[in-house]
């Protein structure tokens, strides 16, 4: 078992919405040090920024897939409220765009939930010494994709080459209230053709239902 002689930040705020993921990051946390009366648990947007408005925290660790939103809107509020505040995400999401939105807004580093325990304590150990731990995967399809002109004027036309037209299409109809059936009548298509690019709509934007998407598309830009 490895000894952890370091100073410990808190209160912690953990976003989180999957209760086995959250019994699993007390484990690690517990494991640093941590006790359970400085761990502050948020299952959704709305109960984040409730604790933000009470407690001042020293450390967050971030889901970006939550029931009433995006984990990107609490990344935004933590780091105008403290620049400084070390933010981890821990997410399953692995899109680039997501990713470099994530590090853009504030997030000083992001891992995939898959990593087992170990890897994921040790991310969370660099993060409170002030390192910037980045997925070994996610590494990889950063310096394989990524432009050094511009870091911004590639995520930029990742953000407009998120989705394809159709996607883009069907997202609108979506978010207009339409179903599966009132989609593919509209648009000549069958019914299953719309249900696999909803799913691929989902699988992008890191979501898992339709107001999900709905609500991290127009925090992106993507729909009015």
């Amino acid at each position: 078992m490895l000894t952890y002689e370091m100073e410990l930040p808190a209160p912690i705020l953990v976003l989180e919405d999957d209760i086995f993921m959250q019994q699993r990051t007390e484990k690690l946390l517990r494991e640093l040090g941590y006790t359970s009366d400085v761990i502050y648990y948020a299952q959704s947007v709305k109960q984040a920024h409730t604790f933000i408005d009470q407690y001042s925290f020293a450390l967050a660790l971030i889901d970006l897939g939550l029931p009433d939103g995006s984990g990107l809107e609490v990344i935004q509020t933590l780091h105008h409220l403290n620049a400084e505040l070390p933010i981890l995400v821990i997410s399953t999401c692995c899109t680039q765009n997501i990713i470099l939105q994530a590090i853009h807004t504030g997030a000083t580093g992001y891992f995939l939930k898959e990593r087992d325990d170990f890897e994921i304590l040790l991310s969370i150990r660099n993060v409170i010494r002030g390192g910037a731990p980045i997925d070994p995967f996610i590494a990889q399809q950063i310096l394989k994709n990524i432009s050094f002109e511009s870091i911004e004027k590639h995520s930029n036309q990742e953000q407009n080459d998120l989705l394809s037209k159709r996607e883009y299409e069907i997202l609108n109809l979506v978010a207009q209230g339409m179903s599966n059936r009132e989609i593919a009548e509209a648009l000549f298509l069958s019914k299953y053709t719309i249900e696999c690019h909803i799913k691929n709509i989902y699988r992008k934007l890191c979501v898992s239902n339709r107001s999900k998407a709905i609500h991290t598309a127009r925090t992106m830009g993507l729909i009015s």
